[in-house]
C-alpha cells in the first residue's frame, strides 16, 4: 500500500482482470461477426461458387454437390471408363457437344466433356425434362454405365453425352469450373477466375 492509501496489487488484479474479460467479450463478438462474412446458404443457392474435395470421390464413384439449388455431379472416371468414352461414340446423339443449345464452358475437352480426363463435373438435371438422372455403374448395366434418367428413359454417357433413341435431345449441362489445386475444385467460376 502507498502513503495515498492505494493498494497497487488490488489495482493490477484488477486491471488485469478487466482486461481479461474484455478480451474474452471481444472474441464473442468477433467470431459471429467475422463468420457473417461467409455466404449464406442462400447466397450459395442463389449462384454463390462452391468449393469441393475432390479427395471425397474414389474411383468410379459419383458425388453429388448442391451449386445454385441443383445437383452437380462429380465423377472420378479410370481408364476402363475413358476408353469407354472413346468407343461409344458411333452410339450418341451429340458425340462432340456440337448442338448449339449444349451448355459447356468452351475450355474443356471435347471428347472428355472436362478440365482433366478423370474428374467430370456435370450438372445432374435431365435436359428433357428436368429430372434428376440416377448414376449407373458399367457393371450394373448392358450400355457401359453413365446417367439413366427414370422419368422418361434418357441415357447419359460418364462425359453426360446422351444416346441415340433417348427423349433428351442435348447433352447434360457441364458448369463452369476451375481447379485450386490437385485436389479441390471451385464450382461456379470458370478456369480464368472471371465470374459471370
Amino acid at each position: 500500500m502507498t502513503n495515498d492509501g492505494v493498494d497497487l496489487e488490488k489495482r493490477r488484479f484488477l486491471t488485469l482482470a478487466t482486461a481479461a474479460v474484455g478480451a474474452v467479450g471481444a472474441g464473442f463478438v468477433a467470431v459471429p461477426f467475422l463468420g457473417s462474412w461467409n455466404p449464406s446458404e442462400k447466397a450459395k443457392a442463389g449462384g454463390a461458387p462452391v468449393e469441393f474435395n475432390l479427395d471425397k470421390v474414389q474411383v468410379g464413384q459419383m458425388v453429388k454437390v448442391k451449386w445454385r439449388g441443383k445437383p452437380v455431379f462429380v465423377v472420378r472416371r479410370d481408364d476402363n471408363t475413358l476408353g469407354a468414352l472413346a468407343a461409344n461414340v458411333k452410339e450418341l446423339k451429340d458425340a462432340n457437344s456440337e448442338n448449339a443449345e449444349t451448355k459447356q464452358p468452351s475450355y474443356i475437352d471435347s471428347a472428355t466433356r472436362s478440365v482433366r480426363p478423370d474428374i467430370a463435373v456435370i450438372v445432374g438435371i435431365c435436359t428433357h425434362l428436368g429430372c434428376v438422372p440416377q448414376h449407373k455403374k458399367e457393371t450394373e448395366v448392358t450400355w457401359g454405365g453413365g446417367f439413366f434418367c427414370p422419368c422418361h428413359g434418357s441415357k447419359f454417357d460418364l462425359a453426360g453425352r446422351v444416346f441415340s433413341g433417348s427423349p433428351a435431345s442435348t447433352n447434360l449441362e457441364v458448369p463452369d469450373y476451375k481447379y485450386l489445386s490437385d485436389s479441390k475444385i471451385l464450382i461456379g467460376v470458370p478456369e480464368d477466375g472471371e465470374v459471370a
